[in-house]
């Protein structure tokens, strides 16, 4: 292999395979494992899928196994400022010369898979970064790794994971282009995970569809089901109602997991308690400023948005809240702002980096359809949050919110391009 990458080398590699999109199938993911000697089979995996709430499910899950005493692994995506927040190995970003030596050793095995294939099938963006991350998740000797899948589940490109345990947070309408019109075409597309013999850990208030279609996964699959509680039974650190909710399915995960390894007890609630208290999750109600308090949230889709609502009232204490929103054109733009628009006395809209973004203007239209508050456009994302701290006032409330690209522009060294689009 030639001189070792650095980061920068890495992240230009990753970022050169944006050209080429998305292409589902597994093929070619089974191929780059084969090359890479199948580093998936190297340890123990959870697989998360489901609309909202993976990544803290995920987070919450290998936060609980490394306080078990486990060498516990996360793969996470997307990301908000560097490629290295998706690959996590006891609670910490991946070292950044690791990660580029895990990208250089997938992309010489995309290579190699690539002559072999028709030039229209190369390797994916998302195919080299999870056979990266799967790759230095074994060369680190973690004995389990939560995993998060990217979109769906039968196609996605994790989906080659011998799983012990799946997770299925919630299913929601969104990528139906790809998935299907209905919560049970979706339900069904991530419930593919499911492998014979596992244990599948539903997330709390599932639709009912959703809830069909799991047990007729697990009867068909053999596998054992699990319905979470509602409450995690603990105090969670992380802010928000439906992080308690996160907890609540995390904690059923780990214990599920726990109890396929042969330890009676499951999880242990002085291990849970800890766990709880300890573990946060970048760019879901994330301070970043007072004097206004100034708070970044991903939520990206109208169950997210009804989520984030949900926990106002602890975050906004009758103050005034002015809102900072950008939204993907592949998302219920008027259903989001249905849901945010009757909790804020004004809006800033702007338009994050990513080329899906939905034109601001398009959003003030939709908001004096739906009657919400005084608005404004102010493209630049630094700028429109600018503004909307002064919209608020020292003891206001600004709230920046509907994509997770808005966040990453947020949080992004100034001039510094921050998520992968894909």
């Amino acid at each position: 292999m030639s001189q070792r990458w650095t980061v920068d080398d890495a992240e230009r590699y990753l970022r050169s395979l944006e050209l080429f999109g998305m292409r589902f199938g597994l093929d070619r993911m089974h191929r780059l494992m084969t090359t890479l000697d199948q580093p998936e089979r190297r340890f123990h995996s959870v697989h998360v899928v489901g609309t909202n709430g993976k990544s803290s499910t995920t987070r919450m899950i290998a936060a609980i196994l490394q306080r078990h005493g486990l060498r516990a692994g996360a793969y996470l995506s997307p990301h908000l400022v560097s490629f290295t927040e998706r690959v996590r190995v006891d609670d910490r970003d991946a070292e950044p010369a690791a990660f580029a030596h895990a990208v250089q050793r997938a992309a010489h095995a995309a290579a190699l898979v690539d002559r072999r294939q028709p030039a229209e099938d190369r390797v994916t963006q998302f195919e080299a970064l999870t056979a990266a991350a799967f790759d230095e998740l074994a060369s680190r000797e973690v004995e389990v790794a939560v995993i998060e899948a990217g979109l769906g589940g039968r196609w996605d490109a994790t989906n080659v994971l011998p799983s012990t345990v799946q997770v299925l947070t919630n299913v929601g309408l969104e990528h139906t282009r790809w998935l299907g019109p209905t919560v049970r075409d979706i339900a069904r597309e991530k419930l593919a995970v499911v492998r014979d013999g596992a244990t599948l850990v539903l997330g709390p208030g599932l639709h009912s569809d959703a809830l069909e279609e799991a047990r007729a996964a697990a009867e068909r699959h053999g596998a054992t089901l699990v319905q979470a509680p509602a409450d995690p039974g603990v105090e969670v650190a992380a802010p928000g109602v439906f992080q308690r909710r996160n907890f609540a399915l995390a904690r059923a995960a780990a214990d599920a997991y726990l109890r396929a390894q042969g330890r009676p007890g499951g999880a242990d609630v002085q291990h849970v308690r800890a766990a709880a208290a300890a573990v946060t999750v970048p760019g879901r109600l994330q301070v970043v400023a007072h004097e206004p308090l100034t708070v970044l949230d991903g939520a990206h889709n109208a169950e997210g948005v009804a989520a984030l609502v949900e926990s106002l009232p602890q975050l906004t204490a009758g103050r005034r809240l002015v809102a900072v929103v950008s939204i993907l054109e592949d998302k219920d733009a008027a259903g989001m702002l249905r849901a945010l628009l009757g909790h804020a006395e004004a809006v800033v809209f702007t338009r994050n980096r990513n080329p899906r973004a939905l034109p601001p203007a398009t959003l003030q239209s939709l908001c004096a359809q739906l009657g919400g508050p005084p608005c404004e456009l102010v493209g630049d994302p630094r700028a429109a949050l600018a503004r909307a701290r002064e919209l608020a006032g020292a003891g206001g409330v600004v709230l920046a919110t509907g994509s997770i690209y808005l966040v990453a522009d947020l949080l992004a060294p100034a001039g510094q391009r921050s998520a992968s689009i894909l």
